[in-house]
């Protein structure tokens, strides 16, 4: 077991300050940066513990509270465990601040994320690699595109929505993607619906951006996320499979 040394942080961007966790290698080596996206409920300790086994593979892992215009994380009173059935105002509460990720938020914020990396004497030089969950999929793919000479991977899981009719849809920033890609939909999904799959994949096939997209029969949206009704373990372990094998083949020279 790789011995982890993890911490909170506060990060400067144009908007103000974004509290993060940051999880790496107890050595004195510098590693492959990852950057964790979080789904619609935000920073909480599963999602720690989800940077912790991403570290534990040997990545310097940077989790931001996306929200941190709204209050620093948890900016949302969760319970332990999450089952938005049972508690629909979580999504009442989330929903504006999903909204609030403007494109150009997006962009000062990752360039924020990433000149931090960039100057981390924990993070080795090179790109690094996107992860996102939920909404952080498709947060993701828009800083890839907006990044491509910083970000060299992006994994996206039960990502959504990744098509819609807006001008600043994803599926049509794709172009500018330097990263390779691989995405995991969840089976039963109405966010990423078959037709959008199809439409998503089209468009990176016709930018000439390299990726892999699966449909994990059967599981539902959220299912990496052990603190939710939708979480699925053999899924889960599905998703750390085809993620750290993304980021050994692409951010380890």
């Amino acid at each position: 077991m790789t011995a982890l040394q993890g911490h909170s942080l506060d990060i400067p961007t144009p908007d103000g300050v974004a509290d993060a966790y940051l999880v790496h290698p107890d050595d004195d080596s510098a590693h492959p940066g990852v950057l964790v996206i979080q789904d619609g409920f935000g920073l909480r300790p599963s999602l720690r513990t989800l940077a912790d086994r991403i570290a534990s593979h040997g990545f310097t892992v940077l989790l931001p509270n996306a929200f941190y215009r709204h209050g620093r994380a948890p900016v949302v009173d969760l319970p332990d465990f999450i089952d938005p059935g049972e508690r629909p105002e979580i999504f009442q509460q989330v929903f504006p601040m999903i909204r609030d990720l403007t494109p150009d938020r997006v962009r000062a914020d990752i360039g924020a994320y990433l000149d931090w990396m960039a100057a981390s004497p924990k993070v080795a030089p090179g790109k690094v690699g996107l992860t996102g969950y939920c909404m952080g999929a498709r947060l993701a793919v828009i800083a890839a595109a907006m990044f491509p000479d910083s970000v060299g991977a992006v994994a996206g899981f039960h990502g959504g929505p990744l098509v819609t009719d807006a001008p600043d849809s994803p599926h049509l920033m794709v172009e500018n993607i330097t990263g390779e890609l691989y995405f995991a939909h969840a089976g039963e999904d109405h966010h990423m619906t078959p037709e959008h799959i199809a439409q998503f994949d089209k468009a990176l096939e016709a930018a000439g951006v390299r990726h892999r997209t699966e449909v994990y029969d059967g599981a539902q949206h959220g299912f990496t996320q052990a603190d939710t009704a939708a979480y699925d373990a053999q899924s889960d372990d599905r998703h750390y499979v085809e993620l750290l094998g993304l980021f050994d083949r692409t951010l380890r020279s």
